[in-house]
C-alpha cells in the first residue's frame, strides 16, 4: 500500500538556477489535457476519410506568453485518430484510413505512420516530401492493434519539424483488445512526452549542440509543462510515447509502486510485468495500468525521472507529472493474466530465421554512420524476400550516446541485450531498440509476405538520423516505388 504524498509550499513554490534559459513554470501548477480525437470527413462501408492541415499558430503553452508552433489541424499534439482494426473477407482486407495531409506550414513535409506497416508510397519515405501548398492522401491499412503515432519524416529536417510539433497519436484497437476487461474510454490515457527550451518571448528555442542532440529544461506531457492530473481512485490505462527529439527517461512513481505493463511499441504483451521503474527511448510506446484504489482521497503521486547517462539535467527535469486523486468511483475493470496469445517464443522465431544482419551504429568524421555509411535512397542494405525471418544484431561500441533504433514496417522482438535477457516490460513486438552506451542487442522478426518494396531504419534520435544515421532495406524485388503516388499541388478535390 503505496502511502500518501503532499507537497509542501516550499517544495512546489521554490526557485530554480539549472535551467538552459526557458521561463520559470511552477511544476504541476497547470492542468492536464488530452488532445481531441479526430472525426472522420466521411466513411464507406470499407474506408473511414480523414484531413489534417499542417500550418504554424499560436497557442499557450507557458503562463503568460504565446508560442507559435508547427502544427496539425492548429494543435501540438496534433489530433488523434482512433481506428478499429475489422477485417473484411470479401475484399480481403482491413478498414483502411484515408488521410490527407495537406501542406500549409512553409517547410517540405513528409509524414510517417510510426508503426503502421504501409505500403512503401505511403510510408512517410524521407524523400517523398509535400512541399508547401500541396497536400498527399496517405492510406493506411490498419491492420495492427497498437499505440503508434504520426510525425514528420522530412530528409535533414525531422528533429526540427518534429519539435517545433508536427507530431500526433494514432490508435488501433481490435474486438480480441475490446472484449478485455481492461480500463476502457476515458480511463484509456494517451501521454505524449517531449521536452523543450523556450526563449524569454514564449518561442521554442531548437539548438542540436552541433548535430548531437536536443535536451529541453522543461518537460512536457501532451504539449502541458509539467501538469496536474486529477485522476479517480481506481485503475487507469496510460499509453506513454516518448516524442522527445534526444532525451531518454528512466520513470518511477514517486511511491516506489508498480507499474503493471501490459503493452509495447506493437500492442499488448502476452501477459503483464510488473515493474518499479523502466527506461524509455525517443519513439518507444508503453502501455501500464496504474492502480490509484490503493490511495486516499488527496493523495498525490509524482511521475519521476531518474538520471541516465548522455542526457543534460537542469532543475525540474527530475519530473514528469503530477497525479491527483481527487474523487471516489467503481471500478469495474481487471487485468487479465493473459492478453495477447499470438506472439511466438522469441526461441521459435530464432529457430526459423534464415540469416542473421550485423549493424554498427557509430561516429565518424563528424557523421553518423551505420556501418560506416550514410544515407543513400539508390544503396539497399538489407534485401530480405517476402516472409523471411531474420536476426538482426545492432551495435552501439561508445559510451558517449545512446541509439533508439527504428525499423520501419517490422515488428520485432528482442533475443537479448548484451547477451542477457530483455527487461520485462519490453519482451513482446517491438519497432523501436533502445541500444544504450557499449550496448548490443539482438532482435528478430518477420518480414512481410504481402507488403515489398524499399523501407528505411535509423536512429530515432532524429538528430543522429539527419546527420545521416539512416539505411534502407528492400522485402523483394519490384515493389512500389516510395515515390509512386506523388504529392499533389492545391486546391484539393473533396475526399
Amino acid at each position: 500500500m503505496g502511502g500518501s504524498l503532499l507537497l509542501p509550499l516550499s517544495y512546489q513554490y521554490r526557485t530554480y538556477a539549472k535551467d538552459a534559459g526557458s521561463p520559470k513554470v511552477i511544476p504541476f501548477s497547470l492542468p492536464f489535457k488530452i488532445p481531441p480525437v479526430l472525426r472522420p470527413v466521411r466513411s464507406d462501408s470499407t474506408t473511414d476519410y480523414y484531413e489534417i492541415t499542417m500550418r504554424r499558430a499560436s497557442v499557450d503553452i507557458l503562463p503568460g506568453r504565446k508560442t507559435e508552433i508547427w502544427s496539425y489541424n492548429g494543435m501540438s499534439p496534433g489530433p488523434t485518430i482512433r481506428q478499429r482494426k475489422v477485417w473484411y473477407p470479401e475484399t480481403q482486407q482491413f478498414r483502411r484510413s484515408v488521410v490527407r495531409f495537406i501542406n500549409s506550414v512553409g517547410v517540405p513535409t513528409t509524414v510517417h505512420l510510426h508503426g503502421m506497416a504501409s505500403l512503401p508510397q505511403y510510408d512517410g519515405y524521407a524523400e517523398d516530401m509535400s512541399a508547401p501548398g500541396f497536400y498527399k492522401d496517405y492510406i493506411y491499412p490498419n491492420n495492427r492493434a497498437a499505440t503508434l503515432w504520426y510525425h514528420d519524416h522530412a530528409l535533414h529536417n525531422t528533429a526540427r519539424n518534429v519539435y517545433m510539433g508536427l507530431a500526433g497519436m494514432y490508435i488501433v484497437e481490435d474486438d480480441e483488445e475490446l472484449n478485455l476487461p481492461l480500463p476502457k474510454g476515458q480511463y484509456d490515457v494517451p501521454l505524449m512526452l517531449a521536452d523543450k527550451i523556450f526563449a524569454r518571448d514564449g518561442r521554442q528555442v531548437f539548438d542540436d549542440q552541433g548535430e548531437k542532440h536536443v535536451m529541453g529544461d522543461v518537460i512536457t506531457i501532451n504539449g502541458v509543462p509539467w501538469p496536474r492530473m486529477e485522476v479517480a481512485n481506481r485503475k487507469y490505462r496510460f499509453r506513454l510515447l516518448n516524442a522527445s527529439i534526444s532525451r531518454s527517461y528512466l520513470l518511477k512513481l514517486s511511491t516506489a509502486d508498480d507499474f503493471i505493463f501490459i503493452g509495447t511499441d506493437a500492442g499488448l504483451m502476452s501477459q503483464p510485468a510488473r515493474v518499479k521503474e523502466f527506461r524509455i527511448g525517443p519513439a518507444e510506446r508503453y502501455e501500464f495500468i496504474l492502480d490509484f484504489s490503493r490511495y486516499p482521497i488527496g493523495t498525490q503521486v509524482i511521475l519521476q525521472n531518474g538520471k541516465l547517462p548522455n542526457n543534460d539535467e537542469f532543475d525540474n527535469t527530475d519530473k514528469v507529472m503530477l497525479f491527483e486523486v481527487t474523487r471516489s468511483e467503481t471500478d469495474n475493470s481487471s487485468i487479465p493474466n493473459v492478453l495477447r496469445n499470438n506472439i511466438p517464443p522469441v526461441s521459435e522465431m530464432m529457430s526459423q530465421a534464415v540469416r542473421t544482419r550485423d549493424f554498427r551504429y557509430e561516429r565518424s568524421n563528424g557523421l553518423w554512420v551505420i556501418n560506416g555509411k550514410t544515407w543513400d535512397k539508390n544503396r539497399v542494405d538489407a534485401n530480405p524476400a517476402p516472409g523471411d525471418v531474420e536476426i538482426w544484431r545492432i551495435y552501439n561500441n561508445a559510451g558517449g550516446w545512446h541509439h533508439p533504433i527504428h525499423v520501419h514496417l517490422v515488428d520485432a522482438q528482442i533475443i537479448d541485450r548484451n547477451s542477457q535477457q530483455p527487461f520485462a516490460y519490453e519482451r513482446g513486438w517491438k519497432d523501436v531498440f533502445y541500444v544504450g552506451e557499449n550496448e548490443s542487442v539482438q532482435i528478430v522478426g518477420k518480414f512481410s509476405s504481402t507488403t515489398g518494396g524499399k523501407y528505411m531504419s535509423h536512429c530515432h534520435n532524429t538528430v543522429h538520423e539527419d546527420h545521416d544515421m539512416m539505411n534502407q532495406f528492400e522485402v523483394g524485388i519490384g515493389g512500389p516505388s516510395p515515390f509512386s503516388d506523388p504529392p499533389k499541388p492545391l486546391p484539393a478535390p473533396p475526399l
